[in-house]
């Protein structure tokens, strides 16, 4: 459809609400998931990546006030979810916050958040790389078949300083461009296969949780807070500092939100929904935190100055490297695994690698699926060169961009640390569930009498609640990370300025909404496209 030219000037470039409707209302979906289902579901898509991977990372920030971290950021996320709720009961359609914010604040500031969101999922399809190659390394190669990669093929040399050793992760690039490969074959999920997969995480979960509760030690957690609660600006240690890196466990709960619309009574049962399945979570993370910590000690390797050395560091790898460290939680790459080896339950510690190393590149592949999704709808705006949203005659896919953008993700798994690739992923999260919140009240104050599914209760309370709490957890990652975001945005601003604002549809006043038609030529991932998946 298209309609007039939109107002001038920087903020007056707005896409028409109705327009973007106009195809939502095509697609009305059956109202069935109630309260309990909704719950579930969450926990579903909540659980995942960051408590395989970042317990360690969490630890040598944080040490038992891990626990703490995990209370902090799910506190954020609870907000975060009700805004997220409103809006995308709204405006179910594809791109997410990119295009919630293309309705309300305009292109510019829709493009901030689009590039921020190009970041987060390419940058934590990467984490997630690192991850599964922790696991697969250690419980595969090591424990498995015994056998030992030299340290230049497990690790990269990039992190804060360049680890000793690491020239290459090997199999994180690997994993990367394998399940980049299969994204642009147009292989689809099953959504039976992932329902299966979140059951092996979660009794792995259990079954960690049912072995080391039972043999915690409370002098384990002495110091509690040995780095404090705020480690100091910039430093992104402490209980705060690790709960903005450890915010990366918790993401997925947006999909809970995009549910919304497919929900008996959402006013009630949404709420309960997010807010259950995050208060699970919550408590499930701190019970596995307890028996990591508790079980074999989690306190972290100190620097000077009582601040404990980055998590990547060159420093901290070579304390590692010392025999009074070498078994340390802190220093392992495949942390819960390595807990049950530690305390006698070795087969059961591989069997929850085992369980990693099968559920991980699922994830890998709904990141990539959504980073290209973004990228994709973007291009269709005109806001990127159209040969990104080419699709291949045959796969019926947006090859281009997701060969490009594979490539990106498998270099960055390559060479970065896990930990400094989930701190600059949660960097273009928390901006772009800020907006989210930001959007909702704008929306409320501009449209109040639309219709909304559900409404944010207390909204003048849970909107500023939600952009204090993403701008607090932003402002306590550790400086290189916060300083990504920034350079990150001046790229795209002079891409903006350079190409997308003159190429922009809406700015030549054409208005093209068809999000069935991308729904048809992408890959089928679910999750992504309905609500069985769950990762």
């Amino acid at each position: 459809m298209a309609t007039s030219a939109p107002r001038g000037g920087l903020l007056g470039r707005v896409k028409p609400l109705d327009a973007i409707l106009a195809t939502a209302e095509k697609k009305s979906l059956h109202r069935s998931l109630g309260a309990f289902q909704l719950t579930l579901f969450g926990i579903g898509c909540i659980i995942g990546t960051g408590i395989f991977v970042l317990t360690a990372a969490g630890a040598q920030k944080a040490g038992p006030g891990l626990m703490l971290a995990f209370i902090i950021a799910g506190a954020v996320c609870i907000v975060a979810a009700l805004c997220y709720a409103e809006i995308a009961a709204m405006v179910p359609v594809a791109g997410s916050a990119y295009t919630y914010s293309y309705a309300t604040m305009g292109e510019f500031l829709a493009w901030t958040v689009g590039w921020a969101l190009v970041l987060e999922y390419a940058i934590a399809a990467s984490a997630v790389s690192v991850g599964w190659s922790g696991y697969f390394t250690g419980t595969i190669l090591n424990d498995t078949f015994n056998i030992a990669l030299p340290a230049y093929l497990t690790a990269g040399p990039l992190a804060l300083g360049g680890a000793p050793g690491g020239l290459i992760n090997l199999p994180a690039l690997i994993i990367a461009l394998l399940v980049t490969w299969l994204l642009m074959i147009g292989t689809s999920e099953s959504a039976k296969v992932n329902a299966v997969l979140v059951m092996i995480k979660v009794t792995a979960l259990t079954a960690f949780i049912a072995l080391t509760l039972p043999r915690v030690d409370s002098a384990n957690f002495n110091p509690f807070l040995p780095a404090g609660v705020f480690g100091g600006f910039g430093t992104g240690v402490g209980a705060v500092g690790a709960a903005a890196t450890i915010f990366f466990a918790y993401v997925g709960f947006d999909a809970v939100s995009t549910a919304a619309e497919e929900t008996k009574n959402p006013q009630r049962n949404v709420p309960i929904g997010l807010v259950g399945s995050l208060l699970f979570c919550t408590v499930f993370y701190i019970l596995v935190a307890a028996g990591a910590i508790g079980t074999i000690g989690g306190q972290p390797v100190m620097g000077p100055g009582g601040i404990p050395f980055p998590t990547g560091s060159e420093e901290l790898a070579r304390q590692c490297a010392m025999p009074q460290f070498s078994e340390a939680l802190v220093c392992s790459n495949e942390a819960l695994a390595h807990v049950l080896r530690q305390i006698g339950f070795g087969t059961v510690g591989n069997m929850l690698g085992y369980a990693a190393i099968l559920a991980l590149p699922s994830v890998i592949l709904v990141l990539l699926f959504a980073q290209t999704r973004i990228f994709f709808v973007m291009s269709r705006d005109g806001l990127l060169p159209e040969v990104l949203s080419k699709v291949h005659p045959k796969w019926r896919t947006p090859y281009v961009v997701t060969a490009i953008t594979g490539v990106i993700v498998a270099v960055a798994a390559a060479f970065f640390p896990v930990g400094q690739l989930a701190d600059i992923a949660n960097a273009g999260t928390l901006y772009a569930f800020l907006m989210v919140a930001v959007a909702v009240m704008l929306l409320r104050r501009r449209d109040p009498d639309r219709q909304r599914a559900f409404r944010v209760p207390a909204l003048s309370v849970i909107g500023p609640l939600t952009i204090a709490g993403c701008l607090f957890l932003f402002f306590n990652l550790p400086t290189s990370a916060m300083l990504v975001l920034p350079i990150w945005t001046v790229i795209g601003l002079l891409l903006y300025f350079g190409y997308s604002r003159s190429h922009s549809h809406l700015g030549q006043g054409r208005v093209e909404v068809h999000e069935d038609e991308a729904h048809d030529l992408e890959p089928h991932v679910p999750g992504i496209d309905d609500p069985d998946h769950k990762h």
